[in-house]
């Protein structure tokens, strides 16, 4: 599981920004939300005909996938870089 999202970006007028978000503690926050996306997932998963436990599997599969990713965004003189750890 990813432990720290860092996201960089440079503003128009050259300046750069960076955050660091820390992965448990918004997790841990959000986890009411979490019951509620969950359960629409499987419904979504019964109306298209998916099976829910192999999507479940998938997602998790997904996110277990992500530390290491980086993104990079650049347009105009506003670029914007996410690195997942």
């Amino acid at each position: 599981m990813p432990q720290l999202v860092t996201a960089r970006w440079r503003r128009r007028d050259g300046r750069r920004r960076r955050l660091f978000l820390p992965v448990v503690p918004i997790v841990l926050l959000l986890s009411p939300l979490l019951v509620f996306t969950v359960i629409g997932g499987i419904v979504a998963c019964l109306m298209y005909g998916l099976p829910p436990l192999r999507t479940l599997a998938g997602v998790g599969r997904l996110f277990g996938a992500l530390p290491g990713a980086r993104f990079e965004f650049e347009q105009g003189r506003t670029a914007v870089f996410v690195s997942v750890r």
